[in-house]
C-alpha cells in the first residue's frame, strides 16, 4: 500500500526555470566571447569532391580557422565516424561506410560537410565560407529503395548495406503453406525529419590542466567522451563531456555527429572556445531522419481465425552512411516487438537496409518498435475485412492470455505480465464505440465520412539495464547525480521525488544533477524508454547502502546494534530512545563528528530484464471528401505503465508521443527531387503538428504491475508514438471503407492526397 503523497501528480520543477528564460541550453553556456563554427556543405547530392582553395577564407576579416579534410588528415585526424555494424542472415558483417568528418573524395547527400570556418562571430565565418568555391564532378543519384543504382561506396555493391533475417522461416512457410486462410499487405512507412525544439549545437573549451571540455545537447554523455578520445588519441580521463539542459532529443540527438569532433579540433588547435549552432534549415539536411520503409506482411489463420505464422519482409533506407545505430532499427529493433500481444506460434522477418543520396537515418521515437506495431496492426485490420471479422474480436481472439505469462514471444523476448483484454473492453467503453454508427450518420448527414481505428501495442525498453546513482549531502541541499539524461522529460521531477519517496528528504532540498562525465562513472542516457525504470532502481540501491551507513553510525553512536536501528522512509527510529533523526538530521550529525565519508553515497542497480509498457490507442476521424482534410475529433489511450511516480508527467509523455504519430500520419514527409535535393528543409514546405490539429486526448491507466523491476514500474516515454500511427491510419481506412478504399490509404493522410484518392476512384 502506497503512503498518502506518493504516485501523485507534482508539477514539474525545472519548468519555472526553464520557462522563465533561465534554462542553460548550448547557446547559453558559451562564454562571450567564445569562437563560432560555421559548415560549407555540399550542394549536390552525389559527386567527386575536387580539392578546396581555402586561401580566400583564411585571409577573410575575424578568421581564426578554416579546414577541409586534407587539413584534419594533416593533422592527425583521420579516423572515422563510429557506426554499429550488424550481422547479416549469412553470419557475415554488414556493410562498413567510411564517414569522415570532412568529405574527402566524394559527397554523398546534400549537406554533407566539406569545409568549416571558425570566426569571431557566426556573420564572419558565414561570410568566409561563401569564399570557398565547391567543385563537384556530378555522378548519378541513387534514391530508390531498391538495389542498383551508382555505388555510393566500394564496400556496398548495389548499395545494399545489409541482407538481415530473423526467425524460423522455415516453420513460417510451412504454417502459411497450412493455413486455411492467409492475407498479405504492403504497408508503407513515410520518413519524417525530426525537428527537435532546439536544433543541435556543440561548445568546446580547454579546461584549466588541459582537459578537453565538450558540450553537446545530447542524449548521453559517456559514448560522447569516449568516442572524442578516440577520436583524438586521448585518455578518456583528458576528455569531459556534458549534457546541458536540451531541448528535445526523440532518438534523434544519440547518434554521433561530425560537428561534435570539429567543435573539439578547433578548441585544441586555437586554445580558445569554439562554439557551433545549427539553424533550422542546416538541422533539416543533416539532422538523422526517421522510419522511411515499405514492409510486406503476411498473416497466417486457422478455421477458427487464431494466427499461425507471421512473416514480414521489410526494405529499408539508410541515407548515405551508417549513423550510429542505423542499421539495427528496422532490423535488430523491429523483432522486438513484431509479434506484439498475439500468442503467434512462428514468426520471421527479412530485412534489406539500402544507401541512398540522402540524409542518413536512425533512431525516432520508438527506434523500430513504433514502425513494427505500425505494420502488425495495420496488417490485423486488414486481415479483419479480408476475413469478414470484427477488429476488436480478430484481436480478442489472439491475445496472450494472462494465464500464459510469463511468455516468450515468437521473437524472443520475454514478457513478465499483460493482461490485454481488460484494456481493450476499457478502451471500447472509454471511446464509446457502440455510439459510432450514430456519429457516422451524423457525419453522412453533413457529407463528410467517419472512422474510427485502433491499435493494440506492446513496447519493449531498450538500453543498458544498469545505472548508477549517487546521493551529496550538501550544507543546504542534497545533491543526486543520476546517469541518465533528461531532454525536456521532466526527469529532474521524477528523480527528486522518488528519492523523496523513499527517503523523506524534503523535495525542494533536493537538486538533481545530470550530463557530466566527471560526476557519474558511466550513465546510459535518455533513450528506449529506461530512465525511469533503470534510475529509479539504482536510487533504490543508492537509499539501500546510505541508510545501512546512517545506521551503523547511529548505532555506534547511541551504543546499539546496527541490526535494531530501523527506517520507515521518513526518520531511524533507535530502540530505547524517543529521538527520531530524519537523514538530513543524521547527515548533519555526521558532519558535525567529521564523518566526511558519509556525506557521499554511490551505489549501482542492474535489472535483470527490461518491461514491457502495452495499451489501446482508439482514434476517431471525420473525412471531408470535397476538401479531402482529415480531423482527428477524438483520442482515447488506456495504457498499461505499471506504477507510476507522477500521472501527470506519464500522461504528458502520452500527449507529446501521440503528437508526434499525428504529424507524421497526417501532415509530415520528407521530399528529394530526382536530383537528391531536398525539397522540404524550411516549414513552410514541412509541415508540423500545431495545436488546431490535436484533438483531446482521453488519457486512462490500468496498471498491471511489472516483476522485472521492484517498483513495477513500466515505461513510458515512447508508447504514445508507437500507438498513434496505426490508430489513425485504421481510423481513416474506416472512414473511406464504405466506397472500397480502405487497402489504399497510405501516410500521411494530406488534403490532397486524400483528395485524389476519393475523386480517382470515383
Amino acid at each position: 500500500m502506497q503512503k498518502f503523497g506518493k504516485q501523485q501528480s507534482i508539477k514539474r520543477v525545472e519548468d519555472l526555470r526553464l520557462l522563465t528564460g533561465h534554462g542553460r541550453f548550448i547557446d547559453d553556456i558559451a562564454p562571450e566571447g567564445a569562437l563560432h563554427l560555421f559548415v560549407l556543405r555540399s550542394p549536390v547530392a552525389h559527386g567527386t569532391l575536387r580539392p578546396l582553395d581555402l586561401s580566400a577564407a583564411r585571409e577573410a576579416p575575424g578568421v581564426a580557422m578554416v579546414a577541409a579534410a586534407a587539413d584534419l588528415a594533416g593533422a592527425g585526424v583521420t579516423q572515422a565516424m563510429p557506426a554499429s555494424i550488424l550481422t547479416q542472415k549469412d553470419g557475415r558483417k554488414a556493410a562498413v561506410t567510411r564517414r569522415t568528418l570532412l568529405a574527402e573524395d566524394r559527397v554523398r547527400y546534400v549537406g554533407d560537410p566539406v569545409a568549416f570556418v571558425v570566426a569571431e562571430t557566426m556573420a564572419q565565418a558565414r561570410d568566409a565560407a561563401e569564399l570557398i568555391e565547391i567543385e563537384i564532378d556530378e555522378l548519378p543519384v541513387h534514391l530508390d529503395l531498391a538495389e542498383g543504382g551508382e555505388a555510393l561506396h566500394d564496400t556496398a555493391p548495389g548499395n545494399v548495406a545489409y541482407d538481415y533475417a530473423f526467425g524460423d522461416s522455415g516453420a513460417v512457410e510451412a504454417a502459411i503453406a497450412g493455413a486455411a486462410r492467409t492475407v498479405t499487405a504492403e504497408i508503407p512507412d513515410n520518413r519524417i525529419i525530426v525537428n527537435s525544439m532546439e536544433p543541435r549545437g556543440a561548445y568546446a573549451e580547454i579546461e584549466e590542466g588541459g582537459r578537453l571540455h565538450v558540450a553537446v545537447n545530447g542524449q548521453g554523455v559517456w559514448g560522447t567522451r569516449d568516442n572524442i578520445a578516440k577520436m583524438f588519441g586521448l585518455e578518456k580521463d583528458a576528455v569531459r563531456v556534458t549534457n546541458p539542459d536540451v531541448g528535445g532529443g526523440f532518438g534523434m540527438k544519440a547518434s554521433p555527429y561530425p560537428e561534435q569532433f570539429m567543435v573539439a579540433h578547433a578548441a585544441r588547435v586555437l586554445n580558445r572556445p569554439v562554439h557551433w549552432m545549427s539553424d533550422r534549415t542546416e538541422a533539416m539536411l543533416s539532422d538523422n531522419g526517421g522510419r522511411d520503409l515499405t514492409s510486406t506482411a503476411t498473416l497466417a489463420f486457422d478455421e477458427q481465425n487464431r494466427i499461425l505464422a507471421y512473416k514480414v519482409q521489410n526494405v529499408c533506407n539508410l541515407g548515405a552512411y551508417n549513423s550510429g545505430y542505423g542499421q539495427f532499427i528496422q532490423s535488430e529493433l523491429f523483432t522486438k516487438v513484431m509479434p506484439g500481444t498475439y500468442d503467434i506460434p512462428c514468426a520471421s522477418l527479412e530485412c534489406r537496409g539500402i544507401y541512398t543520396n540522402t540524409t542518413p537515418t536512425d533512431a525516432y521515437r520508438g527506434a523500430g518498435r513504433p514502425e513494427a506495431i505500425f505494420v502488425l496492426e495495420r496488417a490485423m485490420d486488414h486481415a479483419a475485412r479480408a476475413l469478414g471479422v470484427d477488429p476488436w474480436e480478430l484481436r480478442r481472439i489472439n491475445f496472450i492470455r494472462p494465464d500464459q505469462f510469463p511468455y516468450t514471444s515468437a521473437t524472443g523476448m520475454a514478457y513478465d505480465v499483460g493482461e490485454f483484454e481488460r484494456l481493450l473492453d476499457r478502451a471500447i467503453a472509454e471511446a464509446d464505440v457502440a455510439g459510432l454508427a450514430a456519429r457516422k450518420a451524423q457525419s453522412a448527414e453533413k457529407g463528410l465520412l467517419r472512422g474510427m481505428g485502433f491499435a493494440y501495442y506492446i513496447e519493449s525498453i531498450l538500453g543498458q539495464k544498469d545505472e548508477f546513482a549517487e546521493v551529496v549531502f550538501g550544507e543546504n541541499e542534497v545533491e543526486i547525480r543520476v546517469g541518465t539524461q533528461s531532454n525536456g522529460q521532466g526527469h529532474e521531477t521524477v528523480f527528486a521525488t522518488f528519492l523523496a519517496d523513499q527517503t523523506g528528504i524534503p523535495l525542494e532540498k533536493i537538486r538533481v544533477v545530470q550530463g557530466d562525465s566527471a560526476l557519474i562513472p558511466s550513465g546510459g542516457g535518455t533513450g528506449g524508454s529506461r530512465s525511469v525504470t533503470t534510475q529509479t532502481n539504482a536510487t533504490l540501491a543508492t537509499v539501500s547502502v546510505m541508510t545501512e551507513a546512517f545506521a551503523a553510525f547511529l548505532a555506534e553512536r547511541e551504543g546499539v546494534e546496527a541490526g535494531e536501528i530501523a527506517f520507515d522512509d521518513e526518520r531511524f527510529r533507535i530502540p530505547g530512545s524517543n529521538a527520531t533523526p530524519t537523514m538530513l538530521e543524521v547527515a548533519r550529525m555526521a558532519r558535525e563528528a567529521g564523518r566526511t565519508d558519509l556525506l557521499s553515497h554511490r551505489q549501482k542497480g542492474n535489472l535483470d530484464n527490461m518491461s514491457f509498457p502495452n495499451g489501446c490507442h482508439v482514434a476517431e476521424v471525420e473525412l471531408d471528401p470535397e476538401t479531402g482534410v482529415v480531423r482527428v475529433e477524438s483520442y482515447t489511450v488506456v495504457d498499461d505503465f505499471g506504477n507510476l511516480i507522477n500521472p501527470m508527467l506519464a500522461e504528458g509523455q502520452v500527449h507529446g508521443g501521440v503528437a508526434q504519430g499525428l504529424g507524421q500520419a497526417l501532415m509530415e514527409s520528407v521530399h528529394y527531387d530526382e536530383q537528391g535535393q531536398l525539397l522540404t528543409a524550411t516549414f513552410m514546405d514541412y509541415a508540423m503538428p500545431r495545436s488546431d490539429n490535436m484533438p483531446n486526448i482521453a488519457f486512462h491507466t490500468e496498471a498491471v504491475p511489472s516483476v522485472y523491476n521492484p517498483m513495477g514500474m513500466k515505461g513510458c516515454g515512447e508508447a504514445g508514438t508507437v500507438g498513434a500511427l496505426a490508430a489513425i491510419t485504421n481510423a481513416v481506412a474506416d472512414a473511406v471503407a464504405e466506397r472500397g478504399l480502405a487497402d489504399r490509404v497510405t501516410m500521411p493522410f494530406t488534403p490532397v492526397r486524400m483528395w485524389s484518392l476519393l475523386n480517382d476512384a470515383a
